[in-house]
């Protein structure tokens, strides 16, 4: 009993790739320490994708049953990011299964594709930033509005946008000048005001 209780606190000051070590020896107390170091993360992830706690706790129990045939089965260099990732395809192919079971098969293909999440997040994010941008443009003077909308959308050329709309060159590189200003300015302050 007084062992169990020194190698306990003992197998606490092992680093990760430690622990993975003596998990892929089959060492019931290394897996123990890493399900306590990271349980927590684990479940806040599978809460996120889940949004419901009793179907979160099943996957992450059900991952850490799983995690010494996975841990044998991969090289692992950084077991933080490799059991996140490990982690979120977990939930992605239990909600895959489950729209397949229900029928949901836009969510399914959604879920099937090979589309990184942060992929599609960054995707999202740019959509975002160009609909912010359209909307800042419309607040520009038509001028600015005018020439910005030509000379950055439509790649027109200062020539080009002076032909089609009459203003000066000069006056045509001002307004661009200005547009791109105060178009800062407006994302600036939408960014703040959110």
């Amino acid at each position: 009993m007084l062992f169990g209780l020194f190698s306990r606190r003992h197998i606490g000051k092992f680093d990760d790739a430690e622990l993975i070590q003596l998990i892929q020896e089959n060492n019931r107390q290394a897996l123990g320490e890493i399900f306590q170091r990271y349980s927590p993360l684990v479940m806040g992830l599978c809460l996120k994708y889940m949004k419901d706690v009793q179907a979160a706790e099943d996957v992450m129990m059900d991952l850490f049953e799983k995690l010494p045939d996975k841990i044998a089965k991969s090289d692992i260099s950084n077991f933080k990011n490799w059991l996140y990732s490990v982690s979120r395809n977990e939930c992605l192919m239990v909600l895959r299964k489950k729209n397949l079971e229900t029928g949901d098969l836009e969510t399914a293909s959604l879920f099937s594709s090979n589309q990184d999440e942060q992929q599609l997040y960054d995707v999202l994010q740019k959509e975002e930033k160009i609909s912010a941008l359209e909307e800042a443009i419309q607040l520009l003077k038509e001028e600015q509005k005018k020439c910005i909308e030509l000379f950055f959308l439509k790649k027109k050329s200062y020539e080009e946008i002076t032909s089609a709309t009459g203003y000066e060159i000069k006056k045509v590189k001002s307004y661009i000048q200005n547009g791109k200003r105060n178009l800062k300015l407006i994302m600036e302050n939408n960014s703040e005001s959110k």
